[in-house]
């Protein structure tokens, strides 16, 4: 009686042990697109173009790929930025990788901590994507479910 009541328990433990990887896998999407934003009016002809990016979060790792066109000069940097708040501009947290050129690509991999997870989740982290002819930012997103 008490060796069957031991492998139940150990099956119970297992199944529980299953469970529990399999929630912290669970993939959640977040949807950028990719605008211009001046900072001033003097900005404004020097800043162009249009993109989306995707963010997969997988567990702790963020996954994020996406494109852009129309810059009206080449990429120099993109960043991800934590804002206060959606829509209040931040410091930059993270690097990602882009494509110098008016068009391409932009991605990046990520293990994030537990507040930048949280700041994720509360729709606080954006993309921005600066160009040689505007250094401070030419297209902004934020990654929002």
């Amino acid at each position: 009686m008490a060796t069957g009541r031991r492998q139940f328990t150990a099956s119970i433990a297992a199944q529980l042990c299953c469970t529990l990887v399999a929630l912290a896998q669970t993939r959640e999407t977040y949807k950028v697109r990719l605008s211009p934003v001046s900072m001033d009016a003097a900005m404004k002809v020097n800043i162009a173009g249009s993109g989306s990016a995707t963010a997969v979060l997988t567990g702790t790792k963020l996954n994020i790929t996406g494109t852009f066109d129309g810059l009206l000069s080449p990429a120099t940097t993109a960043l991800i930025h934590r804002g206060s708040l959606t829509g209040v501009r931040g410091p930059a947290i993270l690097d990602l990788k882009i494509s110098s050129a008016i068009a391409g690509t932009v991605t990046g991999t990520f293990d994030l901590s537990a507040d930048q997870l949280e700041s994720l989740r509360k729709g606080r982290l954006y993309i921005q994507i600066a160009s040689e002819k505007a250094p401070d930012g030419n297209l902004w997103g934020w990654l929002l479910p």
